[in-house]
């Protein structure tokens, strides 16, 4: 995990905390205004609480002592709490009031983070992907295998559009996301425009995100903007984000104005990503030899030699999709 997101974390839950606190003083304040006489009620179990404490750690002390002291703070928390309910409050009104009682809204059960703080570091992961609005359409619950052709319409391929996406499903579905944390794939979709490769990208994304993985995505022009910033603003957060993420999502290679620049901060990326074994998910428009002849041998190289290749073909599924919401 980014060390950013632990410290976010724990600000967060420290908000709460304060806030939980600041609540039950005010509640406390009510009653002691009110009806003192439970405030002093609730202020005897303290006491008494931490003489239990105090008992229980002196050498000498008898298991009647202990069972002494127990009885007298359940006899007390029952007056309050009859008190309470008389005057129409919730037995609960003068005990801290945690979002989670899991973990006390620490993030933390023993050592072991929480559920609630895997669901809250899910929600950053999907402000920091900037994919959460557009992820709600585009998933595989919106997946429709039968936008592909299922002729085999070109004889130079092996299977119809169809039955190659569902290969491409198929590797996805069972092999790469299942494994995902011990696999070290990367793949690159190429093909033509419009056959599917942009759409399961944000279904992988959306599915590894659920996971609790960060997975950023760029479009390739929008990489080399970022790393533009990153080379001559200093942008570290930004570096660290792009490095360090479970899964980096490059949309449409290819379409970016390559000039030295762009070419020597991509394979610098790309090369980081490999040797810290943080995974890619390339997508193209550009034949395989298009690829070879576009990029220097060096970019190219790390493409078709350390991703997995997974080809796209069909008809344009944007036109399809456009045509049927007549």
């Amino acid at each position: 995990m980014i060390k950013g997101y632990q410290s976010e974390l724990m600000d967060v839950y420290q908000k709460i905390r304060a806030n939980e606190e600041k609540q039950l003083r005010e509640r406390r304040a009510e009653i002691k205004a009110l009806y003192p006489q439970i405030l002093e009620l609730d202020n005897e179990i303290h006491k008494l609480s931490l003489k239990l404490t105090m008992t229980i750690l002196k050498a000498n002390t008898t298991e009647e002592d202990i069972e002494k002291i127990k009885d007298e703070i359940t006899n007390l928390r029952a007056k309050k709490c009859e008190a309470l309910v008389e005057r129409g409050y919730s037995p609960e009104y003068l005990n801290m009031h945690y979002r989670c009682n899991k973990c006390q809204d620490t993030g933390y059960i023993g050592v072991e983070k929480c559920d609630c703080y895997k669901d809250k570091l899910v929600k950053l992961y999907y402000k920091d992907s900037e994919l959460q609005e557009i992820l709600k359409d585009n998933n595989f619950s919106k997946f429709n295998i039968d936008l592909f052709s299922s002729s085999r319409e070109d004889s130079r391929e092996k299977y119809s559009a169809k039955t190659n996406m569902k290969n491409n499903l198929n590797f996805i579905m069972k092999d790469f996301i299942p494994n995902f944390s011990k696999s070290s794939d990367n793949l690159l979709f190429y093909g033509t425009a419009g056959s599917g490769k942009t759409f399961l990208s944000y279904c992988i994304a959306k599915e590894l995100l659920d996971r609790g993985y960060l997975v950023v995505y760029k479009t390739s022009d929008e990489l080399i903007r970022a790393l533009r910033d990153i080379k001559f603003n200093n942008n570290e957060y930004l570096e660290k984000l792009l490095i360090d993420c479970d899964l980096l999502i490059i949309d449409d290679l290819g379409s970016e104005q390559l000039n030295d620049f762009a070419a020597t901060e991509l394979f610098n990326l790309i090369n980081r990503k490999l040797l810290k074994k943080k995974k890619m998910l390339i997508s193209t428009n550009f034949t395989l030899a298009d690829l070879a002849k576009h990029y220097s041998e060096r970019i190219s190289s790390r493409l078709l030699g350390n991703f997995k290749l997974q080809k796209f073909y069909s008809d344009d599924i944007r036109i399809k999709l456009n045509l049927s919401k007549r």
